[in-house]
C-alpha cells in the first residue's frame, strides 16, 4: 500500500465520517464495506435491501421504504421548482439509491457519497449537480486521478496528481486553466506539499504547431493570469515534465520541467488513455475519479475498480469531508 493511501487512511481514522454507498447491490460494495468497517475508516451507509445486504456495522437502507423519504422528496421538489419537478415526480426520484444518497449528502445525515461502480460518471454526477451544487467560486467541476507508482523519481516520492481523466472531453483554454488551478489545490490539499503543474502537449514549448498546443499554451497563460504564484509551465511533453536530463534541454529555465507532480492532459481521451497505461503497465494505484468543485463531496468510482479501489476513494472522501469542516 502505498505512502498516500496510508495517510488518507490515517485521518480518516482520526476523525470518522459517514460515507453513504448507494450501489448495495453491488458484490464489490459489500466486500469494501467488510474492509472499511475492518479498519474503521468510515461510518458507512448501504442503500439495499437489508434482507440481502449483511454487513456487520454497517447501516443499511431501503430508499424506497425510508422514514426519511417523504422529507428527502420535499426537499428535491423544492431545490428543482424551476425545472418544474412536482412532488410526485420527487417522490419517484427519490426511489433512486444515488439520488437518495445525494440528499442525504444535501441534508446533513452522510458526510460524503461514493458511486460508480455499476453506474456510469453521468448517473453520479448527474444527482451531486441538481441537490449538492458547485462550490463557491467554482467555474467548473473536473475529475483527478492520484496515481502512486513505485518510481520514486517522478513527482513526490512516485506519486502524482492526473487530470482531468474522467470527466470533461475537450476542454477550451479556460476551462483547461480552471482544471490546472483547482488540480494545484487538491495537490496542496492531499499532500500537503507545493504543486508543480506541468500542461501537457506533444509540444514543449512550442516546438510543434497545432491546435492542442496553442489550446494548452493559451490555457497556460490564462492560469498565471489567474493564479500568478502557481508554479505551472507549459506546453510540456511528458518527457520533459518529469525527466530533468530531458527537460534541461526542452525545457531549461523552467521551474516545473522536470519535477512536475501534477499533470493536466489536454483532453479526456489523452487523460484517460494515460492513467490506465500508468496503471496496467506500471502497476501502479489508481486513486479516482476524484471530483474536485462540488460543494460536498461526492466521488466517482471507475466501473472496472476492485473492491480496494471503493476503500481508497471512501478513505479521500472522508479527508475531504473533514476538509470542508474546516
Amino acid at each position: 500500500m502505498s505512502e498516500f493511501l496510508d495517510r488518507m487512511k490515517a485521518c480518516a481514522t482520526a476523525d470518522r465520517k459517514t460515507i453513504v454507498l448507494p450501489e448495495g447491490e453491488d458484490p464489490r460494495t459489500i466486500a469494501a464495506a467488510e474492509k472499511i468497517v475492518a479498519e474503521g475508516l468510515a461510518n458507512l451507509v448501504i442503500l439495499g435491501d437489508p434482507e440481502t445486504v449483511k454487513v456487520e456495522g454497517v447501516t443499511v437502507i431501503d430508499p424506497k421504504t425510508s422514514d426519511r423519504h417523504e422529507a428527502y422528496a420535499e426537499k428535491f421538489a423544492e431545490l428543482r421548482k424551476k425545472k418544474g419537478v412536482t412532488l410526485e415526480q420527487a417522490r419517484e426520484q427519490m426511489d433512486d439509491a444515488t439520488y437518495f444518497g445525494t440528499m442525504m449528502v444535501k441534508m446533513g445525515d452522510a458526510d460524503g457519497l461514493v458511486s460508480g461502480a455499476c453506474h456510469s460518471t453521468a448517473n453520479t454526477l448527474r444527482p451531486a449537480l441538481q441537490i449538492l451544487k458547485t462550490a463557491p467560486g467554482t467555474k467548473l467541476v473536473s475529475a483527478f486521478f492520484i496515481m502512486c507508482t513505485d518510481k520514486p523519481e517522478y513527482g513526490e516520492n512516485g506519486t502524482l496528481l492526473f487530470a482531468d481523466c474522467g470527466l470533461n472531453i475537450n476542454p477550451t483554454a479556460d476551462e483547461l486553466s480552471e482544471i490546472a488551478i483547482a488540480s494545484a489545490a487538491s495537490w496542496r490539499t492531499y499532500m500537503g506539499s507545493d504543486p508543480k503543474v506541468a500542461m501537457l502537449s506533444f509540444s514543449t514549448k512550442g516546438s510543434a504547431k497545432g491546435d492542442v498546443p496553442t489550446k494548452v499554451q493559451e490555457a497556460t497563460e490564462l492560469a498565471h493570469q489567474k493564479a500568478p504564484e502557481l508554479a505551472l509551465d507549459g506546453d510540456l511533453q511528458l518527457d520533459a515534465s518529469l525527466v530533468p536530463e530531458v527537460a534541461s534541454l526542452k525545457a531549461p529555465g523552467s521551474t516545473v520541467a522536470g519535477h512536475a507532480n501534477v499533470l493536466v492532459f489536454p483532453d479526456l481521451e489523452s487523460g484517460n488513455i494515460g492513467y490506465k497505461l500508468v496503471q496496467r503497465f506500471a502497476d501502479a494505484e489508481a486513486y479516482g475519479p476524484i471530483l474536485q468543485g462540488i460543494a460536498k463531496p461526492v466521488n466517482d468510482l471507475s466501473r472496472g475498480c476492485s473492491a480496494d479501489d471503493i476503500v481508497g476513494v471512501v478513505a479521500i472522501t472522508a479527508v475531504q469531508a473533514q476538509m470542508a469542516d474546516k
